[in-house]
């Protein structure tokens, strides 16, 4: 039985719930979440949101901080079209009875400053930003009757040609996408879920690593689903390695925020000493990248399982007031911060790279859209700029809105015939025992062969590795029923095998992509995105790539 809706959104975060909620406005919508509806990466941003209000403060200097963070790969019109059109959607979430921190008259937005901005311009909620954003979406979308919220729903693949029986095409276009086949994880039967806009917005891929700030449903779907419809895939050499996640045995997974740094941090390495200022001249204030590869030095040269971060010379009030939601984790540990010093790693955090869309959000798949962490819009370039995430998913979902809308409009034919879900197949769990290893396999072999600094040594070891794994995952998923943890694996596997030949393609050092091999960067040679379509791997100019 086939489920229709207009609009089919995978992935409950800002970009999904915040594109949701406007199209709403002008027909059905059904969104499909993996866990519980406010279980994402938006949840889980502490920091905040990226945005010119301070009258200080101006549209070039964030467009150029974005630059810089970016070393030469970000998409002109789009950095633009982020800050211009970001102070508006910040407005649209206050409309929409979301509160963030105001100054201390009550009038102004209290305004942060990150790693890598040159003013202070980050919108925040304390450091629950991304949960307040999220909660806030959710109460409006909640009491909108065109909306459906499907809880422990897995999107298996996107509907294309592959699978219609029997029916037309649209107009324009190779290749269409009409929803999802859908598992239901609470009766466990694969169930269609049409649509003739398809929105994704499954976040990232941080779970392919070891050690990571994403949430467990970070695991890549919306990458893997696209590519294997046959959209094109840009720039995933660029995962983003946060240099500060907590390091402690009960406490896996926990964000120590930018903000920390940016209200006065001071990294040292277990002797006490403050080290950053050997590497670069902002010190704590330095990009991502360059503060990761740091502590990812300090803690090679010493041996030590991680460095600090020491807020203790703050006052004690001022940093609880600030960090409640860190202060409250800490304590939980038997930390505090305002009297010890925080110990952190780096982990997998963001992914820059992803689903290649234009400037409205369009894919190369007609009819599917992606926003937000799945997508490549252009924005991060070889590194994202603190706090430019939120920013760009916000605006771009509200672009992605609008053409839409307009495709809907223009594209009233009927969805062609599909296939109900071919569910025959046997469940061995003597051969699930053994293939669910390689979950954990795979994250190794990422962290230590495709991390914060590479070799293509490493990179041609790991990609070995995976590809055997990929083929015994994707032989077992032919024949048994799928599983949320199968679909995850079948997912993750590819997603890392993708990242791989992106990574051993590119022969220059950028960003966050470092290889001993080259270490120097090569603005002649690799001045241009590297995409992977349909099997083949190129380097694309940014206006040729971003042109959908």
């Amino acid at each position: 039985m086939a489920i229709q809706s207009d609009v089919l959104v995978i992935g409950s975060g800002a970009a999904g719930l915040s594109f949701a909620l406007r199209a709403a406005k002008y027909g059905t919508v059904t969104i499909v979440t993996k866990k519980e509806e406010a279980e994402s990466n938006t949840n889980y941003a502490q920091g905040g949101i990226a945005a010119v209000f301070d009258p200080n403060d101006t549209f070039e200097s964030h467009i150029e901080d974005t630059f810089k963070g970016g070393v030469g790969l970000c998409y002109p019109e789009a950095v633009k079209t982020i800050v211009t059109e970001g102070p508006e959607r910040i407005k649209d979430l206050t409309k929409w009875g979301i509160h963030f921190t105001l100054d201390d008259k009550g009038k102004v937005f209290d305004l942060g400053r990150e790693g890598g901005h040159s003013k202070n311009r980050i919108v925040h909620a304390m450091d629950k930003t991304g949960r307040v954003v999220e909660h806030g979406l959710l109460d409006q979308l909640r009491r909108h009757p065109n909306i459906n919220i499907l809880d422990n729903h897995v999107a298996v693949d996107l509907i294309t040609e592959h699978h219609v029986r029997g029916g037309g095409k649209y107009p324009k276009g190779d290749i269409h996408c009409w929803g999802s086949y859908v598992l239901n994880c609470e009766t466990g039967k694969v169930e269609m879920y049409l649509a003739r806009v398809t929105l994704l917005a499954t976040g990232g891929a941080g779970q392919v690593y070891q050690h990571t700030s994403n949430p467990a449903i970070a695991t890549g779907d919306g990458v893997a689903m696209a590519y294997r419809a046959g959209a094109a895939i840009g720039g995933l050499e660029f995962m983003q390695f946060h240099p500060t996640t907590l390091y402690h045995s009960k406490g896996k997974s926990f964000l120590i925020s930018e903000a920390v740094r940016g209200h006065g941090g001071i990294l040292r390495n277990k002797a006490g000493e403050a080290f950053m200022k050997q590497y670069h001249e902002l010190g704590e204030l330095a990009a991502r990248d360059i503060v990761a590869r740091a502590i990812d030095s300090e803690i090679k040269r010493s041996g030590d399982e991680c460095v600090y971060l020491d807020v203790t010379h703050i006052d004690a009030d001022n940093l609880r007031k600030r960090f409640p939601q860190i202060n409250e984790k800490l304590l939980a540990l038997n930390l505090d911060m305002t009297k010890e010093m925080i110990p952190v790693v780096p982990a997998a955090h963001y992914m820059c790279g992803g689903v290649i869309t234009n400037l409205q959000g369009q894919t190369s798949v007609e009819g599917l859209y992606a926003t937000g962490e799945v997508a490549c819009t252009g924005v991060h370039g070889a590194n994202r700029l603190a706090s430019n995430s939120l920013l760009e998913a916000l605006v771009f979902s509200e672009r992605a809105f609008h053409n839409a809308k307009a495709y809907l409009d223009s594209h009233k034919c009927a969805i062609p015939t599909i296939p109900e879900w071919d569910d025959e197949g046997t469940f061995n769990q003597e051969e699930w025992v053994l293939i669910s290893h390689d979950r954990r396999e795979i994250q190794r072999l990422m962290w230590d062969y495709v991390g914060i600094v590479r070799s293509d040594e490493r990179l041609e070891r790991a990609g070995a590795r995976i590809n055997l794994i990929r083929d015994q995952i994707e032989s077992y998923y032919k024949k048994t029923v799928v599983t949320e943890p199968l679909l995850e694996l079948r997912n993750m596997s590819l997603v890392a095998s993708l990242i791989i030949r992106s990574a051993l393609y590119r022969k220059e050092s950028r960003g966050l992509h470092y290889t001993t091999d080259y270490p120097q960067k090569d603005d002649i040679n690799w001045l241009g995105l590297t995409v992977i379509h349909q099997g083949n791997v190129s380097l694309k100019a940014l206006a040729n790539a971003f042109g959908y």
